[in-house]
C-alpha cells in the first residue's frame, strides 16, 4: 500500500503559515513616534537678584500657566542659576516670559531698563536645553533714570544670618554713621542694594556688619581704603569684595582699661565710653604717679574695631616708645566721639551749622567730671603742668581752643590737622585776642594733600594758626613744634604716622 499524500489545502496553508513566520522574526518593528519634547530652561539672573527670589516662566497657554495659574517655577540652583524641566508638546509653538513674583513683582528688562520681549519655542527633539539670561528685573513698565546697585561679595566667615550695611561720604549714605543703607542677601553668596544719586556725585563708602566695631577689613585683617566711585546718572553696577569683618576682639597692645557709659551731668551731652591705656610698669611700681594726655575720638585710637577708618595705634606707639625710654612713661585717656562730634568739637557756630558750637560746654564735662574721675582712679600727676590735649582734624581745633581758655588744667597740645577753616578762621581770632600768652607748649602739623575747598584742611591755614601764635610770642622749635607733612593724608593712617613725634615733643624723657 502506497503512503498516504498530503492535500493540496493543507500543504497550501503550510506554505503560508511558514512565510508568514519568517516575515515576522526578520523585519523590525515601526518606532512609536514621542510627542512630547523634555525641555530644560536654564536662566541667569543679574547679581543683585534676592536669593529668596520666585521666578516663573509664564504665558498665555495653559502649559505656561502652571497648576495655580501663576506659571512654571523655577529651581535656584546655586551660583546666580535657576533651572527648570517642563514637558512640551512637539512642534507646538509657545510663547513665555520670565517673571519675579517675590518678594517683589517684577518683569524682566534689558540694558536700556525696556520690558523684554516675549521668548518663543518649538520643540521638535526629544530633549533640548534653552539657555536663557535677564539683564537687570524691574517695574512692570520699565525703570529708566539714576540707579546705582552695590554687590557686595562676603567672606565665608560672615555669621549667619548677618545684616550687612552701606555707609558713605553722602547724605544717602548716611554720611559716615556706620550703618545707613541695609543691604539684602542676594544670589552667589552676595549682598545688593540699590540707590539713587545724581549724575558725577563722588561716592566713599565702607561696609559694615552695623557699626564701626565690624567694619570690613582685608583679607588678612588689615585695613582698607574707602571705596570710590562716580555715578553716571543711569544704571549702573558696582561690584565689591569684603576680605573680612572686624569682629568683637580687640585689637589693643598693653595695659588697657573702660569706662563704659559714661554720662555727663548736662543733659545735652550724650553718654559715651572711655579707653585708658596703662604705661608698662604701672602694676609694678605702685607709688608712681603719671602724666595724662586727654585725647578726642577715642574710639579711633587703639582698637581697630571701634575705629571709623582704620587706628592711630597709639596704644602699640606709646607702648615701643615707652619700653624704649623715648618718651616719658604716660597715661592716654580717649574720650570716645557722639553723633554729636561737630556741635561738641566747635568753639562758635557757622553759618551752615548753626547748632553747633558746644566745645565750651564739652570742655566743662572734661574738666569737671571726668577728669577728676581720671585722677581719682588711677594714679596721675593732676597738675596742669603735666596734663595734655591732643586730636585731629575738629579734634585739633577743640584741643586749641580749650587749650587757650584753660591753661590752668592742660598745658601740653596736640593740634593735629586742625580744623582752622570753621567759622572764618575763628581760632586765630581766638589766638590774636590773648593778652597774655599762656604756658602751652604746642605740637601742630598739617599733610599737604589733605584736601582742598571752603571746608578743607589746608596748609596755608595752618600756616596762618603758626603766624598768630609767633605773633604772640610762641617760639618755633621751643614751645611751638610746627611741621608740615609732604604727601600727608586727612586720615587716621597718616595720624598715626606721625603719633610718635607728637610723644617725643609733647612728653621727651627730660620733661
Amino acid at each position: 500500500m502506497s503512503p498516504s499524500r498530503p492535500s493540496r489545502p493543507t500543504l497550501l496553508l503550510v506554505l503560508a503559515l511558514t512565510a508568514l513566520w519568517g516575515c515576522s522574526s526578520n523585519e523590525p518593528k515601526p518606532p512609536v513616534e514621542q510627542l512630547f519634547s523634555d525641555v530644560q530652561f536654564d536662566l541667569t539672573v543679574p547679581p543683585e537678584t534676592p536669593v529668596d527670589a520666585a521666578i516663573f516662566l509664564t504665558g498665555p497657554s495653559a502649559t505656561f500657566q502652571g497648576t495655580d495659574g501663576r506659571g512654571l517655577e523655577m529651581v535656584y540652583q546655586g551660583g546666580r542659576q535657576f533651572s527648570l524641566k517642563a514637558r512640551l508638546p512637539k512642534n507646538t509653538a509657545f510663547t513665555y516670559a520670565v517673571r519675579m513674583t517675590a518678594p517683589t513683582p517684577q518683569v524682566a528688562l534689558d540694558a536700556q531698563g525696556t520690558p523684554e520681549a516675549d521668548h518663543t519655542l518649538t520643540a521638535q527633539e526629544n530633549e533640548e536645553r534653552v539657555a536663557l539670561a535677564v539683564e537687570r528685573f524691574g517695574a512692570e513698565g520699565g525703570q529708566t533714570g539714576a540707579r546705582t546697585v552695590f554687590i557686595v561679595q562676603v567672606p565665608d566667615t560672615t555669621p549667619a544670618g548677618a545684616k550687612v550695611w552701606l555707609t558713605g561720604n553722602q547724605p544717602e549714605l548716611g554720611n559716615w554713621n556706620g550703618a545707613e543703607v541695609e543691604l539684602y542677601p542676594a544670589v552667589d553668596n552676595a549682598y545688593a542694594g540699590a540707590v539713587t544719586f545724581a549724575a558725577g556725585t563722588g561716592l566713599e563708602f565702607k561696609m559694615t556688619l552695623g557699626s564701626w566695631k565690624t567694619v570690613e577689613k582685608s583679607d588678612t585683617g588689615a585695613e582698607v581704603d574707602n571705596h570710590t566711585f562716580t555715578t553716571s546718572g543711569g544704571f549702573e553696577r558696582v561690584s565689591i569684595a569684603v576680605g573680612s569683618w572686624a569682629n568683637t576682639t580687640p585689637t589693643l597692645t598693653g595695659n588697657v582699661r573702660y569706662l563704659q557709659n559714661v554720662t555727663p551731668t548736662d543733659a545735652t551731652l550724650k553718654p559715651r565710653d572711655v579707653i585708658i591705656w596703662l604705661p608698662p610698669g604701672y602694676e609694678a611700681d605702685t607709688s608712681r604717679r603719671y602724666p595724662v594726655l586727654y585725647m578726642h575720638d577715642g574710639q579711633n585710637l587703639m582698637d581697630n574695631n571701634t575705629a571709623f577708618a582704620g587706628e592711630w595705634n597709639v596704644d602699640e606707639t606709646a607702648q615701643a616708645l615707652v619700653e624704649s625710654g623715648q618718651v616719658e612713661p604716660l597715661i592716654i585717656v580717649g574720650i570716645y566721639n557722639t553723633i554729636d562730634r561737630i556741635a561738641e568739637y566747635t568753639p562758635v557756630p557757622a553759618p551752615k551749622y548753626p547748632d553747633a558750637g558746644r566745645a565750651d560746654v564739652y570742655g566743662q564735662f572734661l574738666i569737671q567730671e571726668l577728669k577728676p574721675r581720671i585722677d581719682a582712679e588711677f594714679r596721675t600727676k593732676p597738675e596742669a603742668q603735666f596734663t595734655g590735649l591732643a586730636g585731629s582734624s575738629l579734634g585739633g581745633l577743640v584741643s586749641m581752643s580749650l587749650g587757650l581758655k584753660h591753661p590752668d588744667v592742660f598745658s601740653r597740645l596736640g593740634v593735629v590737622s586742625p580744623s582752622v577753616w570753621w567759622a572764618d578762621r575763628e581760632i586765630i581770632a581766638e589766638v590774636n585776642a590773648l593778652t597774655t600768652k599762656p604756658a602751652l607748649r604746642i605740637w601742630e602739623d598739617i599733610g599737604t594733600k589733605e584736601g582742598d575747598g571752603d571746608e578743607a584742611e589746608t596748609v596755608a591755614d595752618a600756616n596762618a594758626l603758626r603766624d598768630a601764635l609767633v605773633a604772640k610770642g610762641w617760639v618755633l622749635d621751643s614751645d611751638l613744634k610746627y611741621t608740615v607733612v609732604e604727601g600727608g593724608q586727612h586720615n587716621e593712617a597718616a595720624w598715626s604716622a606721625r603719633f610718635g613725634d607728637i610723644l617725643r615733643f609733647l612728653y621727651p624723657v627730660n620733661q
